[in-house]
Parts: structure tokens; C-alpha cells; sequence
């Protein structure tokens, strides 16, 4: 994972022994609104959550982007922003900005890290191409807060379909269930399951919007 604090990029290893506070943003392909949840999590076995607070998009938000979407269909490289795809990758970050200072103005806590999803606007992991729009340095600086961002890419450009929290966090929600094999399934606007077996090894892959 990227993780940027005060314009410098920093490697943010989860091995700790402490449980960190973290504060995780997502923006789905449902289009819906901005998703604010708050864990304390050892980033392996353990999560405690927190409160949460949805941040619905209006009608004007959705076309916007509707129109992301749109102008995505030209990418072909990760860093490429076709048509005016710059201006709302910042645009979009700054609505996230905006969430996180409400957020916290309702639940004042000291927050360790935030996980900083963006919005996907293209998915093609058959030919290891995954962009989801989001300025995680933009997003640190506004709040001198550090964030992860960029979480997709690698696990595409390692052949997979670009979920790497996901089954992780569904490992640590099933550390109570004795029977195994056990399988999560998780809807939204792209589905996906994550199977975890009797040793506690992880699949887990697309199954489709």
C-alpha cells in the first residue's frame, strides 16, 4: 500500500502490537454516497468497530460521476486522466475531506491512519488494469492525518482481482467461527466472496456485478 503523511510517502506496515484507530473511507461503484467507519484493529485478528456515518450523494454528485465513468472508458494506463478526469479526481477528494472534518467534529477521536478507497472508474483485471480515482497525498495534507490509498493495483498487477482488505478483514470477523471450511460473500456494485479454509488460507475473487 501507498501511504502519504505531510507530502512524503511512507511504507505502513500493520504488523503491530498495539491496535491502531483507523478511519476508513469507501466511495462504491453503487454510486451512493461516501462511507465513514471507524476500527481499532491489530490490522490482523482483532477488530473493534466503531461508530460509521454515510455521507449521501445528491443528484448533481451522481452525474458528476456518471460523467467520471464516461470519460474513463479511454484509459489504458493506471496514471492516465482522459477528459476532465483530473478535475473531478480532486473535486472527489475534496468531498472526502469534507466527510472526515464532519466526522470527526461529531466523534472527536484521534485517529492513527486512514484508508482512502477512491472511486473506481475502471476495472479490468483480466488485463491488470485497476484505477480508482483519489489524491491520498491531498487527502493527508488537508488533514495531517496519514492515509493509505492505491490499494487495488498491486494485487491486480499480481493476478488478482484487486480486493486485498476485503478477505483479510474477513479472516479477523471469522477468528470465532470454530466450523471451516466458511465463506463470505459481500454485495454491492461489484460482488465478490472470500473463502476461507479449515487452515485458515485465504481465496477470494469477483463474482460480477
Amino acid at each position: 500500500f501507498i501511504c502519504a503523511h505531510n507530502g512524503l510517502l511512507i511504507a505502513w506496515d500493520n504488523r503491530v502490537s498495539k491496535l491502531t484507530t483507523a478511519l476508513g473511507l469507501m466511495s462504491g461503484t453503487s454510486l451512493d454516497g461516501i462511507d465513514v467507519a471507524l476500527i481499532k484493529t491489530d490490522g490482523e485478528n482483532i477488530v473493534e468497530r466503531g461508530p460509521s456515518m454515510t455521507f449521501t450523494y445528491n443528484d448533481e454528485q451522481r452525474r458528476f460521476l456518471i460523467d467520471a465513468l464516461m470519460d474513463a472508458r479511454m484509459i489504458n494506463q493506471r496514471d492516465a486522466r482522459p477528459g476532465n478526469l483530473q478535475r473531478r479526481e480532486q473535486e472527489l477528494t475534496e468531498w472526502h475531506v469534507h466527510a472526515v472534518q464532519h466526522f470527526l467534529s461529531v466523534n472527536p477521536t484521534e485517529v492513527d491512519i486512514i484508508g482512502f478507497h477512491g472511486q473506481t472508474v475502471i476495472h479490468r483485471p483480466e488485463r491488470k488494469l485497476t484505477v480508482q480515482l483519489g489524491l491520498g497525498q491531498f487527502l493527508a495534507q488537508s488533514l495531517g492525518i496519514p492515509v493509505v490509498y492505491d490499494m487495488r493495483a498491486a494485487d491486480v498487477e499480481a493476478g488478482g482481482q484487486g480486493a486485498p482488505l476485503v478477505p483479510v478483514f474477513h479472516r479477523a470477523l471469522a477468528a470465532g467461527i470454530l466450523e471451516r471450511p466458511v465463506a463470505f460473500v459481500n454485495i454491492g456494485g461489484v460482488a465478490n466472496v472470500t473463502w476461507i479454509g479449515r487452515d485458515g488460507s485465504l481465496a477470494a475473487f469477483d463474482t460480477g456485478p
